[in-house]
């Protein structure tokens, strides 16, 4: 049966996309190895305070939608009118957030508020291909287990493609930075996870 990214043609089932393929019962998934992050309701991004308003923040979502915070989204603190927004997240800050809300004019509603949400504050945040994302986190969760356990990484992996790496020591970062680029590149490739094991053993210090 036609799953994403697939449709039937007579007998014969076709890929509308280039990618990774996948059975899972009787339906056939492809998975696209590139092309835009499109928004859904409940993903856990990670963006970037772009501009402060009135009454909370717009962020960057690195795609082309964009998103809006609300002061009530982002503290349970009471915030008085005419208090400084920057104090709570200012311009240039990260933040792991997850999506509530996605309008018809490509408008996205976002908070902070629910369990791994919060302000970036060490680390770092690199940016991969988010079709590649699923390759990142592994069947499971199988392939992040690998990279956390090796680095000693805490590592969070937004649905857009953003992913925040925080580590003991910038040399641990910069190992789990190299491997998920790694990951990237070879995400097509078979038995990933035992190529990835092998490539942490020999570069872990």
């Amino acid at each position: 049966l036609p799953g994403n990214n697939t449709y039937r043609e007579q007998e014969k089932v076709f890929s509308k996309v280039l990618g990774l393929v996948s059975v899972s019962g009787r339906v056939l998934k492809v998975t696209a190895l590139a092309g835009p992050y499109i928004p859904k309701a409940g993903d856990k991004i990670i963006g970037r305070v772009k501009d402060i308003l009135i009454s909370g923040w717009r962020m960057y979502t690195a795609t082309a939608y964009s998103a809006v915070m609300n002061v009530r989204d982002a503290t349970d603190r009471f915030i008085k009118k005419e208090e400084d927004l920057s104090q709570v997240l200012g311009i240039g800050e990260y933040v792991v957030m997850q999506i509530t809300n996605v309008t018809s004019q490509n408008l996205i509603d976002v908070t902070m508020k629910g369990p791994g949400l919060r302000k970036i504050t060490q680390g770092r945040v690199i940016q991969i291909n988010s079709h590649k994302v699923p390759r990142v986190i592994g069947k499971k969760g199988s392939m992040i287990t690998l990279l956390k356990n090796y680095t000693g990484c805490n590592i969070t992996v937004g649905q857009n493609g953003l992913v925040w790496i925080s580590g003991e020591s910038a040399e641990k970062e910069y190992l789990a930075e190299q491997a998920i680029k790694r990951i990237e590149a070879k995400s097509h490739e078979e038995g990933l996870t035992e190529k990835m094991e092998t490539f942490l053993k020999e570069h872990k210090k």
